[in-house]
């Protein structure tokens, strides 16, 4: 038994302990040059090329099915955009704006005789919500944005940059 022991301790006394801790991966700074949003399942996913980095349970709009045509239709575009400017002063909790109407929804709004609208925006609950926060969970309740939790938006706040792209599928 001795020798094996002895092995054991010239093995722990050539160790350096001055050597740093390996970083977990989840220690690693992020990047984050995507972001792909699926409505049809209710997910935001953020993308580092083709590797999803980190998804999310989402709501959208009252009316969610088709692309947004017009002011008020309830639903949230599809196609591509970018995630251009943000405002943490917003009547939700931190806001990022989806580039939304680009010329083509302007296009097919004119079209139809109507205002395509705007302030599309990525952002988490009401400021009011307050106690009844838990009652969003799971709904369809935006007027066209993507909506999700607090917590959930301080962490594509801090991960997201402006400039990123955004595709929204059906």
């Amino acid at each position: 038994m001795l020798p094996h022991a002895a092995a054991a301790t010239e093995l722990l006394a050539r160790a350096d302990t001055r050597m740093p801790p390996e970083k977990a991966a989840s220690d690693l700074p992020l990047t984050i040059n995507k972001v792909l949003v699926r409505k049809s399942e209710r997910r935001l996913f953020l993308m580092d090329d083709d590797q999803v980095v980190r998804s999310y349970r989402i709501s959208l709009g009252d009316n969610p099915e088709g692309h947004k045509l017009y002011e008020g239709d309830q639903r949230t575009p599809e196609g591509d955009y970018q995630l251009d400017w943000r405002n943490s002063n917003s009547d939700f909790y931190k806001s990022i704006h989806i580039s939304y109407p680009n010329a083509r929804d302007r296009e097919l709004a004119s079209a139809w005789g109507l205002d395509p609208g705007g302030s599309i925006m990525i952002h988490g609950l009401p400021n009011e919500a307050g106690d009844m926060a838990f009652a969003y969970s799971g709904l369809d309740w935006t007027n066209g944005c993507i909506a999700v939790t607090n917590e959930e938006m301080d962490e594509i706040w801090q991960l997201v940059a402006d400039g990123t792209p955004i595709r929204i599928l059906p």
